[in-house]
């Protein structure tokens, strides 16, 4: 029988194009965590910055993510964008953890503003760690209904989502959330950035949050820079928690 899963939802401060000190922000959070799972927001490690250069997974400015990872025994689900090969960047996923990092998803549904400069994926993908399988999105993919469609028909446990919306529009992931988790009994986790970013993002609206397979949020981070959410995930148990399972924990400073 597979364990239960502890999964953390965080939203790291971020310097537009700065990828080091991203990571080691990235790095902080997954320490503070303690979860296997750690889900980050769309574009996390370079801001949401259209004329960012393509994050390489094997970039060494990554060493400080990756060894935070095999401290603490963490998998970080982290928004970037890579090369496509047809020289189009693609806004994507990386799975990092002690071993290093690798391309693990790339966005499949495209706002028309990033059509741009961004090529969209092929294809839907999961993760899959300590037997739990997380069908991965990143913002629009959300709120189309085939993706959430075409993942869960992967055998997914879990949904686990890199968002970005301004702050009037906090709800929306919410809604698609709740959507998500009652259609096809599965648990979300939604990663939205927080503070502010590139191409008119100037307050970004942050509230992470874990839902049960019932619609339930069972884990909420606030609107700020720093903050974590996190949740303990059994099949068995989706509304069981505790105080040491689920968990907001905000930034000592902003």
């Amino acid at each position: 029988m597979r364990p239960p899963l502890t999964v953390a939802v965080a939203q790291p401060s971020c310097i537009a194009h700065d990828f080091g000190a991203n990571a080691a922000a990235h790095a902080e959070l997954v320490r503070r965590a303690d979860a296997r799972v750690v889900v980050f927001p769309e574009m996390s490690l370079t801001g949401y910055e259209f004329d960012t250069p393509a994050v390489e997974p094997g970039d060494p400015r990554l060493a400080p993510l990756v060894a935070a990872c095999a401290a603490a025994g963490s998998v970080a689900l982290v928004g970037a964008p890579v090369a496509g090969a047809d020289g189009r960047s693609h806004i994507a996923v990386l799975a990092v953890d002690g071993a290093g990092a690798a391309v693990a998803y790339r966005k499949q549904w495209l706002g028309a503003a990033e059509t741009t400069r961004f090529a969209p994926g092929p294809a839907p993908a999961v993760v899959e760690v300590d037997g739990w399988r997380l069908g991965l999105a990143v913002c629009k993919d959300t709120g189309i209904p085939r993706h959430a469609a075409d993942t869960a028909a992967l055998g997914i446990d879990i949904y686990a989502a890199g968002v970005l919306d301004n702050e009037p529009e906090a709800g929306v992931h919410d809604e698609r959330a709740r959507r998500i988790a009652t259609g096809y009994g599965v648990w979300v986790a939604m990663a939205s950035f927080a503070g502010s970013t590139g191409e008119g993002y100037d307050r970004a609206a942050g509230r992470s949050g874990i839902w049960a397979p019932d619609g339930v949020r069972v884990a909420a981070a606030g609107p700020e820079v720093g903050a974590v959410a996190r949740a303990t995930v059994d099949r068995k148990n989706p509304r069981e928690k505790s105080a040491r399972d689920v968990e907001n924990r905000p930034a000592a400073s902003t």
